[in-house]
């Protein structure tokens, strides 16, 4: 899929991507290899959109839309349980008695969240923030997650101005041992 275009328009992007690689996790019988390879990509896709959303998308929200303090908080919310979810996940191997559960509980939390994004927030700052602003925050989300961390961090702050700070470079170490790992990559 094509990333660009307003904040919005490039959020909704990724979570198709993850829903993707939910659907081929959820393609394979428990204790497959690849359910592991999937649930990684998955969590270096979901930590780099967190990351992103919180850096960008979550003041936004604060700033534009009424009730928005509120809305931002729950994300933030839905977001340290989705993480703690990963971390452990990130543990499991696929044949581990712990995997499928884990699994099950971090697609479901995150596609009520895609839910509650898409349907209430998404709609809600489209109409209080500027077209400009909207497509200035997509330059920013995607700069973000260029640089952003691909492991789950559950004790990392999730507010400006500290994770702004922090990300790029606990991002340039996740990275490094991604690649020295394989981590997310088939064989």
């Amino acid at each position: 899929m094509g990333h660009g275009g307003n904040v919005i328009d490039e959020l909704v992007t990724d979570h198709r991507e993850v829903e993707e690689l939910f659907g081929k996790i959820e393609a394979l019988p428990s204790g497959h290899r690849d359910r592991k390879l999937y649930a990684d990509q998955v969590t270096m896709e979901l930590v780099r959109h967190s990351v992103a959303e919180e850096a960008y998308l979550y003041p936004a929200v604060r700033e534009h839309v009424a009730g928005g303090d509120a809305l931002a908080d729950q994300e933030l919310k839905d977001h340290a349980t989705a993480e703690q979810i990963m971390k452990d996940l990130e543990g499991c191997d696929p044949g581990d008695a712990d995997f499928d559960r884990l699994a099950g509980m971090l697609m479901s939390e995150i596609r009520a969240h895609i839910a509650d994004e898409e349907g209430n927030l998404f709609p809600r700052l489209r109409q209080a923030c500027p077209m400009d602003a909207l497509n200035e925050l997509g330059d920013k989300v995607r700069k973000a997650k260029k640089t952003a961390p691909t492991r789950p961090h559950p004790a990392a702050p999730d507010k400006p101005p500290a994770n702004k700070l922090l990300a790029p470079g606990t991002g340039m170490v996740d990275r490094l041992r991604d690649a020295l790992s394989g981590r997310g990559k088939s064989e």
